[in-house]
């Protein structure tokens, strides 16, 4: 389907109320549990939840369980928007386990993220998938900025909200990061101790990603210099006309020396020599998973000058410290990206568990059913949040 005729279905979708929501996933009338109620339940000042009017997901929905917006602010005081999942029978006067969620780098709460909490709601679990600061529908004057340090704030900020509702346990609140949120779950988890259990799929370490480019060491010397002249140049033009030039994230240096960039995330339609890797990327984001508030679904890229805290600041660096508390990393036995939880698994104390999906792509753990091995994780989190 065309990005501009899954626009027009998004666009539809605004208008169709919750529970009788059927474009994006499947959706039928329950007795829901009023917001009102579940915010009379939180003791954070600077949150709010309310009812999901504007249900633009597009994974399968279950009708079963039920999902709020909600907001919180992190300590830089960006409001976060996120998705609250609530456990089928939720009961108010209970407590339950919790786990805060997001990722890939430049997706929407709408997408994977969602998927992975609503799968978590199911087996018991009060879940949060959250946009990171500047992108998605959470707060920041820029838009499609990243940050390293404030993208592990988003964590801890949504372990600040979920903690904080009656009905959660607070001994009991795990974090997951999927993709390029990977690195930012495990940073967050190694000072956060708050965060009882991490888990990973389809791990990225972004900061080594922009800064040394796939696979590390990519860039010369010189090469780094000409890419660090491009970023001083574009926050030049940036000054001068005083609004934000979208560009790559990671960026390309040419066989003559010269660094490319590009305005949009992918082009239209794929050239006929692209490999598996973008194929896989551009079938999710432009295709079945498109939405329109992702970055990686959109026309236009990043802010060009987002590689700047990457270059500056490396995330994970203390990862070893999130011991005695566990990790898990899932990956994929034909994931591009295995690499990222390899180096990981070996930085990383015990207790700690890899697990290697036979025959997953790195985009096969955003969705795929049949290959994400969400018992395991469920089984991770039970063990881990006793």
């Amino acid at each position: 389907m065309k990005k501009h005729q899954k626009a027009l279905l998004v666009a539809a979708a605004l208008v169709v109320s919750t529970f009788t929501f059927s474009g994006f996933g499947t959706g039928a009338a329950y007795a829901a549990t009023q917001a009102a109620v579940l915010q009379a339940e939180s003791q954070m000042k600077q949150s709010s939840i309310s009812e999901l009017t504007n249900d633009t997901r597009v994974f399968k929905v279950d009708p079963k369980i039920e999902a709020k917006n909600v907001r919180f602010q992190n300590r830089y005081g960006f409001d976060v928007a996120g998705h609250l999942y609530l456990p089928k029978n939720f009961n108010a006067q209970k407590q339950y386990k919790a786990v805060v969620v997001s990722g890939p780098f430049g997706a929407v709460k709408e997408q994977s993220s969602g998927l992975y909490a609503q799968e978590m709601a199911k087996h018991g679990y009060v879940a949060v998938a959250f946009d990171p600061s500047m992108t998605g529908e959470s707060g920041g004057t820029r838009r499609n900025m990243a940050s390293p340090d404030i993208f592990v704030e988003d964590y801890s900020a949504a372990v600040d909200f979920i903690s904080n509702l009656k009905f959660v346990n607070p001994d009991k609140v795990g974090a997951i990061g999927i993709c390029g949120l990977s690195g930012m779950a495990l940073t967050a988890a190694a000072n956060d101790t708050r965060i009882k259990a991490v888990a990973t799929s389809a791990m990225y370490d972004m900061s080594d990603s922009i800064r040394n480019h796939y696979q590390g060491d990519y860039y010369t010397p010189e090469q780094r210099e000409k890419v660090k002249e491009h970023l001083a140049v574009m926050r030049d033009k940036e000054a001068k006309e005083g609004q934000p030039i979208p560009g790559s994230h990671e960026l390309a240096v040419d066989a003559q020396g010269h660094v490319v960039s590009h305005d949009t995330m992918f082009p239209d339609k794929l050239p006929d020599d692209a490999n598996d890797v973008v194929k896989g990327f551009y079938d999710y984001y432009v295709g079945r998973a498109y939405h329109p508030r992702s970055i990686n679904s959109n026309t236009l890229a990043w802010d060009s000058t987002t590689p700047y805290g990457f270059f500056n600041f490396s995330l994970m660096e203390h990862i070893d410290e999130i011991s005695p508390r566990p990790v898990l990393l899932i990956t994929g036995e034909k994931a591009h990206s295995k690499y990222f939880a390899d180096a990981a698994y070996a930085k990383l104390k015990a207790p700690k568990r890899e697990i290697v999906v036979p025959g997953a792509t790195h985009t096969d753990l955003y969705d795929q059913m049949d290959k994400i091995p969400f018992a395991d994780l469920v089984q991770f989190f039970d063990d881990a949040l006793k």
